[in-house]
């Protein structure tokens, strides 16, 4: 298992990716991206200064290749556009469907029944239009790994809910964009501590990003009934979903996914 160890030095937070022990020859030859645990990490230092204030003055951070090459998939992933032509993405569409309501028939790609999961309309292709092909994987992913959870939110089982509610599939393709700012992988030069701290994170698991989804459809969910907000508040429970997520990024001892408070809200 990779350790990470976190110093202080004055204003400056450095991240150390310590090597983890020789793997043994039986766990060498699986696949890190399939077990989620590095062959090797770097001595590289995700370094991380700021202002007394708090906002970000400069960034410096050496990659290690494995995640280099992750973060490399990962972005690829968040460039996909859904194109309804396409027929590994018709099978995703037909995956969802069939995870969120197990045995019930599928009408059509283009459907009123695509209403009752919280898209906007017949036809759920016009609303990846925010984040792409990425936040249909999420909310399959979310579907197929954490079905419990998935269900309670779908069905809005949890708390004391509004008589105007989310939309739940408009509202997870949001969570994936909202993520997506958030963790900043596009910019040509990193500028947030949080996304250090998902790069070292992404070289434990490579499906830290939809981890991190489930955690934060959780999270919005939870902030949505403490705040007793209805839809015309949406964006506002995203930002506090945001600040949430952030503020648990900043924690010590954050060495994955799983170490998030907000994760044992999964079940």
């Amino acid at each position: 298992m990779s350790v990470l160890e976190r110093t202080h030095l004055g204003c400056c937070v450095a991240i150390r990716a310590l090597p983890p022990p020789p793997p043994s020859s039986e766990s060498a030859s699986h696949d890190d991206a399939t077990n989620g645990a590095p062959n090797r990490m770097g001595k590289g230092i995700t370094c991380v200064c700021f202002k007394p204030k708090g906002s970000y003055e400069r960034i410096c951070i050496n990659l290690t290749p494995l995640q280099e090459e992750r973060l490399r998939r990962l972005k690829h992933r968040m460039k996909i556009h859904f194109d309804a032509s396409r027929v590994e993405h018709q099978e995703a569409l037909k995956a969802l469907w069939s995870a969120t309501y197990p045995g019930q028939e599928l009408h059509g790609l283009v459907s009123d029944q695509w209403k009752e999961m919280g898209w906007q309309g017949r036809d759920p292709s016009t609303d990846f239009r925010g984040a792409g092909f990425i936040s249909l994987e999420n909310l399959l992913f979310f579907a197929k790994t954490f079905s419990t959870s998935f269900q309670r939110l779908l069905n809005k089982q949890a708390g004391k809910r509004s008589a105007w509610e989310y939309p739940f599939a408009v509202a997870g393709v949001n969570i994936t964009f909202m993520i997506m700012q958030m963790l900043d992988l596009d910019a040509a030069k990193p500028r947030t501590f949080v996304r250090a701290v998902f790069l070292q994170i992404l070289s434990v698991n490579e499906w830290a990003f939809d981890l991190l989804y489930c955690v934060a459809f959780m999270v919005m969910d939870k902030q949505w009934l403490d705040s007793k907000a209805t839809y015309m508040e949406f964006n506002d429970v995203l930002k506090l979903t945001r600040a949430q997520l952030e503020k648990e990024f900043l924690m010590d001892n954050l060495l994955q996914i799983e170490d998030m408070p907000s994760y044992r809200l999964l079940c």
